[in-house]
């Protein structure tokens, strides 16, 4: 079930994204548009609410629960950003609107950009603790809620992956692009 639910939050979410920037840039329907985009969240409520049901249910905890957890972490600290550079792409190439913001390409400014890139991934990391912890708290039965900790130790591999974007553009910066007058 918990796989089913991760699934259709993942297609929901890209699906309410598109028709909700759709109803803004094509259709304009402004409101339309921010009722769709502004449900969003709503099925981070869905997951997690289907999570702890599955859990206090009796469900012994897996990859699934595990997954569930990481998901709901990176859409709070990567949701709306990916939001963002959906609408600004989207807007630009049906809506005749400025070109999106890349990153810097080189230089300190990139490795600053990379840095802060990693701290949200460690944020996501710290998020995904607290709603195992919760998960573990609701469900008060250690063996059967183990194999989540063990799954969010395991997910320490990310950031540490992750850790070397900001240490190799800071140890070997690109050199920034000049502007040509």
């Amino acid at each position: 079930m918990i796989v089913a639910i991760l699934i259709g939050c993942e297609v929901g979410f890209w699906l309410l994204l598109g028709l909700g920037l759709a109803s803004r840039y094509l259709w304009n329907r402004r409101r339309l548009s921010t009722a769709l985009l502004l449900s969003v969240p709503l099925l981070d409520v869905v997951l997690l609410v289907a999570s702890v049901i599955d859990m206090r249910g009796g469900a012994v905890a897996d990859l699934r629960h595990g997954l569930a957890a990481a998901y709901l972490a990176y859409s709070i600290v990567f949701g709306h950003s990916t939001i963002r550079w959906a609408d600004a792409k989207f807007r630009h190439r049906y809506a005749g609107g400025p070109p999106p913001w890349k990153p810097p390409a080189g230089g300190m400014a990139r490795a600053r950009y990379e840095w802060g890139f990693w701290l949200r991934i460690l944020l996501a990391y710290g998020i995904a603790w607290l709603i195992v912890f919760a998960l573990v708290w609701l469900v008060n039965d250690p063996a059967r809620t183990e194999p989540l900790i063990t799954f969010v130790y395991g997910l320490l591999k990310v950031p540490l992956i992750a850790m070397l974007w900001p240490v190799s553009y800071t140890l070997w910066p690109r050199k920034a692009e000049s502007v040509e007058s």
